[in-house]
Parts: C-alpha cells; structure tokens; sequence
C-alpha cells in the first residue's frame, strides 16, 4: 500500500514508524512532517487542511489509504473530501468529529447515550456563565466550546479564576474556541485515557495511557499539551473497562449512529475514575498525544491492520495481539514551555540513541538546517521506551533523556509517579 499521514508532530513521527514496520506499507509520505520523519520517510508539502487538495495529492500519488493525525484537519471536514474523491481514509467524518470539536455537542451525546459525566451549563453570554459560577460555587471546569488545541480547559479551584476564564473566553483569548463555554463539575479520582477503534458498527479496544499534562514535577503548574506518559494505565483495570465500554463508549457510538453520523476511526475517551467508577470527561477524535507514542510502541507493526481494518469495516474480524509490557514517553519541551520559547536552538546526541522496537526518540518540534536538528516547536522530543515492567521502560527513557545534549530544553523526571 502507499500510504499518506496527515501532521508534523510526535504524534504523526510514532504513526509512521508503527505503519514503516509492517511490510504491507510500500510507500510512506507524511505532510508536512519533521526532521525525526524526514529520516524514516518521504515529505510533502500542502495545506492539510484543505481537503481538495489532500484529495488531489493523494490522486496524483496513488494513494491506497491516508491516516488523518491531528483533530483539526478532521473538524473541517478532510475526511470527507477523501470519501466524495473514492479515497479509504482512518478518521471520522466533520459531523462525528464534533465530538471534539464542539463540548456541548459531546454533552448533548451523552445525555442521550445516558453515559455518565460530570453536571454542566452551557453558555453563550459571559454573564449568564458567571451568574452559574456564583451560584454553584468551585473548585469547577470551565471549557472553550470549541478546539483550542488543548488549552481551552481551566479547572478553576476558587471563584475568582473561574470568573477570570470566562472573561478570557469570551474576550477572545482562544479566538473562535471560546465563543461559547462549557461549566462542568469539578470531578474527582484519578485519570486515564482509553483508546478504542470504530468502524461505524464495532467497536475494538487497543489500549491504556495516563499522561501528565502539568508542566511540572509531582503534577503542579499551568496545564500543557502533556510532559509524558505511560501504557498501560493500572487504574483501568479490566473491570473498569468494560464498565467504560459498556456504558460510556458503546452507547455514545449508538447514539451517534442514531443521528446519522455513524463515527469511524480512533475514539479517545478521557475517563475519570473514583471508587470503581469511571466517567466520561472529554472525547477526543485523534490519537493522544503524547499518548499515542507509548500505545505506538507496544502496537508496533500490527497498528496499520487495526486501523486499516476500521476503515474498511473489519473490525469484528480484527484482534489485538498485546504483549505483556509495559511504554513510557518523557517529553523533552523548550525552555519557557507551555509559556513563550526560543526556536531554533541545537539539539545535539541524537545519533547516538539507540532506535530500535524497545528505544525511539520521536520528533515532535524539530526542524533540520545544514546537518543540524534544530528545535522548532515547545514541545520537541519524545523520548520512548518499552520494557518488561514500567520501571525497566522508565529507567531506559531517561537513560536516553540524559544522553541529549539539549541545554535550552528541560523535561520532568517523574513520569509515571502515579503507577509506580
């Protein structure tokens, strides 16, 4: 197959790796890629997303199958310009991917699948939403309706954050994201991401992950797009699992095929879990990141015939061969990250690493001029390893982490706390 990923991050370096080990792959080109990709495969260069022209590149180039990274290239209706072109596509259609693009929309879903989530007011004026903060009191959630690449979620813990949100939102602060707010109940218990794949009827679990979205150690300071994470998640147990499979997952699909906007491609459902419960905090339409470099990892080659399989309506037939290991990703970020950080700066000892199916340093940010791979984005490497225990994957990462000579990045030295 020739094969075309849509996205430039750590994400989209961890698909393609997965997707050059399978001998079913004959050609790879990813758009617009980065330096890490550059080095496993071919690079293109167009606008995302625009669908006619994916469509069009794809035509020219004889494309059998193109996998859709990023969310917003999905929320614009990309996948559904490959479809109209006769193109197979791995991502949902622009209507199914208001699951991520529009928080209400999610909230409306769950409401009719009667999944469990967090209580909520869904507002279009600042006042009206201030006056519910007044009223119900924090810690509480407040959420740009809209796509603002992860940053649109403020957990306010007193009243005066939560006001100030508001008025960022409705200021303009996430542009059109922040045109309507979501205030949710402050939930609490401990976080996990589960990751199942959807063919429009069936639905496949493939994996676990918890990441850590605080900048710093032990947790604590602003929020970014995550600083790391791990697979499998221990707090979703086999048993909280299906419990989130049968009563989160599978009747939100349902209730999307209900309206007419059957969903196909990855579904990503982050869950909070306390006391053996699990509830539904965000849908997201796209592979985590850095979730999807540790899922990656422990998928290897068997990642392309699971989302080959969902695309074409296969998935009854699909399984998922895991072993009995365990990834870890630690995310080495630009000095001053998730605030404002110098590009541009040399990242030597790359070379050097180890890169192999228990060792990949995956690009994220990163750009290479005359020899030299340069830092281009906040966050910028994904230093990832498996082991046989999660220590073993740990201890290999940031054996890796400490042999990148990087003096302008920094990185947190206590991913997977929680699970160790």
């Amino acid at each position: 197959m020739n094969i075309l990923i849509l996205g430039s991050g750590g994400r989209e370096h961890a698909l393609a790796w997965a997707v050059m080990q399978n001998p079913k792959c004959d050609k790879l080109i990813v758009c617009p890629g980065n330096a890490g990709i550059a080095q496993i495969a071919e690079c293109a260069s167009f606008d995302i997303m625009d669908g006619g022209a994916v469509a069009n590149f794809a035509e020219e180039n004889a494309i059998d199958f193109v996998i859709v990274g990023p969310e917003a290239p999905l929320a614009v209706g990309v996948a559904d310009r490959l479809r109209d072109a006769g193109v197979l596509v791995f991502g949902p259609s622009e209507a199914a991917a208001r699951l991520e693009a529009s928080k209400a929309f999610t909230k409306e879903i769950c409401d009719a699948a009667n999944a469990p989530t967090a209580g909520y007011g869904h507002f279009t004026d600042a006042e009206a939403a201030k006056a519910h903060v007044r009223s119900t009191g924090a810690p509480i959630v407040v959420k740009a309706d809209g796509l603002a690449a992860g940053k649109g979620v403020i957990i306010a813990m007193d009243e005066a954050t939560a006001l100030e949100a508001i008025d960022d939102m409705f200021g303009g602060a996430f542009g059109g994201a922040g045109a309507e707010v979501v205030i949710e109940e402050f939930m609490e218990g401990e976080e996990a991401s589960l990751f199942v794949l959807v063919d429009g009827e069936d639905v496949l679990p493939i994996g676990t992950a918890q990441d850590h979205k605080r900048v710093g150690e032990g947790d604590t300071g602003p929020n970014t797009g995550g600083m790391g994470a791990y697979s499998p998640a221990p707090v979703l147990s086999p048993e909280i699992e299906a419990k989130a499979m049968d009563e989160i997952v599978k009747p939100t699909m349902k209730a999307m095929a209900d309206r007419g906007m059957p969903y196909q491609g990855v579904l990503y459902a982050g869950l909070m879990i306390k006391d053996g419960q699990p509830r539904l905090v965000e849908y997201n339409v796209r592979f985590g990141d850095p979730e999807c470099q540790v899922l990656m990892m422990r998928l290897g080659a068997q990642a392309l015939d699971l989302m080959h399989a969902a695309a074409e309506g296969r998935l009854s037939e699909a399984r998922v061969n895991w072993a009995d290991d365990h990834a870890i990703t630690v995310v080495m970020a630009a000095n001053g990250y998730p605030g404002s950080y110098e590009k541009g700066t040399e990242i030597k000892g790359l070379d050097a690493l180890p890169e192999d199916s228990m060792n990949m340093v995956f690009h994220a940010g990163t750009t290479e001029a005359q020899g030299s791979i340069l830092a281009a984005g906040g966050r910028v490497l994904n230093v990832t390893a498996r082991g046989t225990s999660l220590q073993e994957a740990r201890d290999r990462a940031y054996a890796m982490v400490d042999a990148i000579d990087w003096p302008d990045g920094f990185f947190r030295r206590d991913i997977g706390w929680r699970a160790l």
